[in-house]
């Protein structure tokens, strides 16, 4: 589990395939203190540590995972958003996000205002009914609130602060980022499902 508040960032070392798996080797100045068996959400997908040597650390990434995220476009000297796993007694400070990304997003717009950033994103139709407006919304591991919520589209305000330490700040039109629905949306959307059947 996981609240969508960034630690820190990583860079992308090396990507390798592995049959129908991908090894990724990723720096950053966390890696001292993981262990192998330890959860990590990297822009926003739960991998498991496998290896870790000095300030890198290795996770690998099946083939689902590869079909419904943005992984198998990662490359060396890609910049990841890296949380890890919350600790019982924390603070919540963002919501409950379970690193189980359910789909990838693009971003249609991007605008620079005076002291924030305005980005906008399109998303599969068939996942409406779990975005609100005002609700919470995962992206890339960061937890936002969505404005101007559509069928298909809806838009974000990112805080300097926000900007500078995660990798929002790479993101440019057209880039390809990994969502993840409120789960309490999940439940309740199920619930009318079955009440339906």
């Amino acid at each position: 589990m996981f609240t969508g508040i960034i630690e820190t960032t990583g860079i992308i070392q090396q990507v390798q395939r592995s049959g129908s798996n991908v090894d990724i080797s990723i720096e950053s100045d966390i890696a001292h203190e993981l262990q192998p068996d330890q959860s990590v959400a990297h822009d926003g997908v739960c991998l498991t540590v496998t290896e870790v040597n000095g300030n890198s650390y290795k996770v690998t990434a099946v083939a689902e995972t590869l079909a419904k995220t943005n992984l198998g476009e990662w490359k060396q000297g890609d910049s990841v958003n890296l949380e890890r796993a919350l600790k019982a007694g924390d603070r919540l400070d963002g919501h409950f996000v379970q690193g189980h990304v359910d789909a990838t997003a693009v971003c249609i717009d991007k605008q620079t205002l005076d002291g924030s950033w305005l980005f906008s994103f399109s998303f599969p139709k068939q996942f409406a009914e779990l975005i609100i407006e005002k609700g919470s919304i995962c992206i890339n591991g960061v937890s936002l609130t969505a404005f101007n919520v559509g069928v298909d589209q809806f838009t974000v305000t990112i805080i300097p602060f926000t900007y500078t330490h995660t990798n929002f700040s790479s993101i440019e039109k057209n880039n390809v980022v990994n969502i993840e629905f409120d789960v309490l949306g999940k439940y309740i959307l199920r619930s009318k499902e079955l009440s339906r059947s």
